[in-house]
């Protein structure tokens, strides 16, 4: 069984989508050198509890400080000093910078406000692919932790959408992880297979904007293999919320191996072709293909200020979120 990508002999002028397992019969009988190591397989519940405590773990240890609000109001940290005005509180003086110029000075601090934060979960059966070290969706899962172990700070309130399969889930915004940690569990054990048609990242975009009132945080984790019709209700989504992208890719998805003929399937339209992966200028045609398609994903979420991590599932994909998540503190 040899995990491929793609439908048809792609070319630059024809986007790549993502491909799950595929049957293969190889040349000589036997995979040749760069074959996909064996599937990862699911991920146990007690494996994903101890994810969630080792996720914990090591963002305490890179992660300081909490996400602020961008609003000025009643609280304690402070945003700036200004020159006192005539129905100011006069608690509010700040004496330091008074004696300093002269001129009476008061205090402008941050808003204190819980932050909510919606997390959209892509559980379409791409994510099931994977030829490293893990799946992609045992990857998304350990992002939907990292995020919720953030957000869930200081009385803050995580929501989660998921999206891209046959049942979608929603749970309300709250405080703690244990809902998202339940829900990661259900979905470890029935995962979606059976092609469901092409994911819509634009509708779980639309439907976000429609249940998220307060302004906050909307987090998107997902292998962005979907047509780039989101961009209008992303847009719309910015006008009151940030956004952060989070992507997860397969080494494989970028590349084929030479392993003879092989069946390619989409795993969410069960679409089929049979190509020679011998040939070296269809394996170069793909790669280019494959690099401008992620590319252009990159392009549309520069373009409209979304500030975007690619997770591997091959090697330390906590510390390259980490390190995301570290220089998005504000």
């Amino acid at each position: 069984m040899i995990p491929s990508l793609s439908l048809g002999t792609p070319t630059p002028e024809r986007p790549l989508r993502a491909f799950g397992a595929a049957r293969s019969r190889p040349r000589g009988g036997r995979p040749a050198d760069g074959a996909s190591s064996p599937d990862p397989g699911a991920l146990p519940p007690a494996l994903l509890q101890a994810l969630q405590i080792e996720v914990a773990r090591r963002l305490e240890g890179l992660l300081a400080g909490d996400f602020r609000s961008s609003r000025y109001g009643e609280g304690l940290e402070l945003a700036q000093l200004r020159p006192y005005e005539p129905g100011d509180d006069v608690r509010l003086i700040e004496w330091n910078a008074t004696a300093r110029t002269g001129v009476p000075h008061v205090r402008v601090n941050l808003a204190e406000r819980v932050l909510v934060t919606w997390l959209l979960l892509d559980t379409s059966p791409s994510m099931q692919f994977g030829t490293a070290d893990r799946r992609k969706a045992e990857v998304a899962a350990g992002a939907a932790l990292a995020i919720g172990h953030v957000a869930t700070r200081r009385g803050n309130r995580l929501g989660l959408l998921t999206f891209g399969d046959t049942r979608p889930r929603a749970l309300p915004p709250a405080q703690g992880r244990h809902g998202l940690i339940g829900l990661l569990a259900a979905l470890q054990e029935a995962p979606e297979t059976a092609p469901v048609g092409t994911t819509s990242l634009a509708a779980v975009l639309r439907e976000v904007g429609s249940r998220a009132r307060q302004r906050g945080l909307v987090v998107v984790v997902s292998d962005f293999r979907a047509p780039l019709d989101w961009r209008p209700p992303l847009l719309q989504l910015l006008r009151r919320h940030d956004v952060l992208a989070i992507e997860v890719r397969d080494p494989r998805e970028q590349e084929l191996a030479d392993v003879g003929e092989v069946w390619l399937v989409d795993p969410e339209t069960g679409s089929q072709v049979r190509v020679d992966t011998g040939d070296p200028a269809l394996r170069a045609r793909f790669a280019a293909a494959a690099a401008e398609e992620r590319s252009g994903v990159a392009r549309a979420l520069a373009a409209v200020g979304v500030p975007h991590v690619v997770l591997s599932t091959r090697g330390d994909w906590l510390r390259a979120l980490a390190v995301f998540l570290g220089g998005r503190r504000r």
